[in-house]
């Protein structure tokens, strides 16, 4: 039978066709003395959530990618579509503008591997913004080959993402957001998988948020407090055969909360933590899934609502497994005049969920209508990263600039 053997680096940005992704659980033992599943020397199993387009979770701009990935409560700008939509109900400017390019395991000699995010929004009165973004992820050019070797012909997989988002303001100091995206993910087109051909990805989803932003003094300085909650990517299963074995988009529930402070008429600081957590099923370990529906494992016949919901409390390792699916983000910005930016982050996933733990470091610039940010990833685990010796850098374009300060 023709099997597809994919590039490491489309593997790697789609973890999945209709593959079984729950190997990751073998080597492991149910410990009765604990009530745990462990490996033989006694840690905990690694048990990765695995979803269908992860392209959706990557941090598409450089000035969070510059400051640990934090995005959800800091003060907004075009790229809060990302993170929180309802954020954009703050923003001080009446229309502004940003595109990114993100190159892609370039540690690795790749060139045709990017993503690249554009994205803007339009402030229409005092209470409502709508905001619309754009990203592209191309995976380059790849050759298909069957278990022979053989070449059986190229591709070059890509995947987008449309996203409408509207907030507005429920009082001086809340707002809430909604949003829809399009979600398209054409992978092997042309190609088949154990008798099934394979097609383009495509599913919807949407976005819920709600931001508290409120103006405090700490002694004699001005300062912003921000919290919020923000729900991302609640859509269908997706599929790129006509297999009922379909795979969870990333749904995605954040918790952010940012302090902004101004020091003095020149000097503002500001810092920020976010925290993530995946909602949707935990795979189980292979010893208590008993596959008992047309070879599906488990946790994938598992409807959305239920995954949402099931998601607190379905880890194989109990509450202690839970708390380890949580992924944490910090990150400092501080400005001077408004104009020169210097940020620093840090990232950490727990190493049974994914082992991403990094820093990051950034510039940004502002000059009128003009920004800059750019961001460099720091590995510190010793695990190859995508963004490995990588420059990302973000253009903002602030159409309302001379009607006021610059925005950070």
């Amino acid at each position: 039978m023709k099997s597809l053997i994919l590039s490491f680096f489309t593997i790697l940005a789609v973890f999945c066709l209709t593959l079984d992704t729950n190997a990751q659980g073998f080597g492991c033992n149910y410990n009765v003395d604990t009530g745990q599943w462990e490996r033989p020397d006694g840690g905990p199993c690694i048990n990765t959530i695995i979803t269908a387009v992860p392209f959706l979770r990557i941090v598409p701009d450089a000035r969070s990618g510059a400051m640990g990935d934090v995005g959800i409560a800091i003060t907004p700008d075009p790229n809060s579509i990302h993170f929180n939509n309802s954020n954009l109900a703050f923003v001080d400017k009446d229309l502004s503008i940003s595109a990114t390019y993100t190159p892609w395991l370039r540690a690795l000699g790749l060139q045709d591997i990017y993503m690249a995010y554009l994205t803007g929004y339009k402030k229409f009165d005092e209470f409502q913004t709508l905001g619309v973004g754009l990203r592209y992820f191309s995976l380059g050019d790849i050759q298909f080959t069957n278990s022979d070797g053989e070449p059986i012909g190229n591709g070059r997989p890509n995947e987008f993402e449309l996203n409408i988002a509207y907030a507005r303001k429920l009082g001086n100091n809340f707002s809430a957001g909604m949003g829809v995206k399009y979600i398209y993910s054409a992978l092997a087109n042309g190609q088949s998988v154990d008798g099934f051909d394979i097609g383009p990805g495509r599913s919807f989803a949407a976005d819920f948020s709600m931001t508290y932003h409120k103006p405090i003094k700490l002694g004699e300085k001005d300062a912003r407090f921000t919290s919020a909650l923000s729900i991302t990517n609640i859509g269908p299963k997706i599929s790129y055969t006509n297999s009922v074995n379909r795979d969870f988009i990333p749904t995605n529930m954040g918790l952010g909360a940012s302090l902004d402070v101004d020091i003095d008429d020149f000097n503002t600081f500001l810092i920020a933590a976010d925290i993530n957590k995946l909602l949707v099923p935990t795979p189980a370990v292979p010893a208590v899934d008993e596959n008992p529906k047309d070879g599906i494992l488990d946790y994938k016949q598992v409807g959305l609502m239920d995954g949402i919901t099931s998601s607190f409390g379905d880890a194989p390792g109990g509450g202690a497994e839970e708390l380890r699916e949580l992924m944490y983000s910090v990150g400092l910005e501080y400005w001077y005049d408004k104009q020169f930016a210097v940020r620093a982050g840090y990232y950490h996933e727990d190493q049974t969920k994914g082992n991403r733990q990094f820093a990051t470091v950034g510039l940004g610039l502002k000059y009128n209508i003009f920004g800059l940010n750019l961001s460099y990833l720091i590995p510190l685990n010793g695990q190859r990263n995508p963004l490995d010796n990588t420059l990302r850098f973000s253009l903002l374009f602030d159409f309302g600039a001379f009607e006021g300060g610059p925005e950070n």
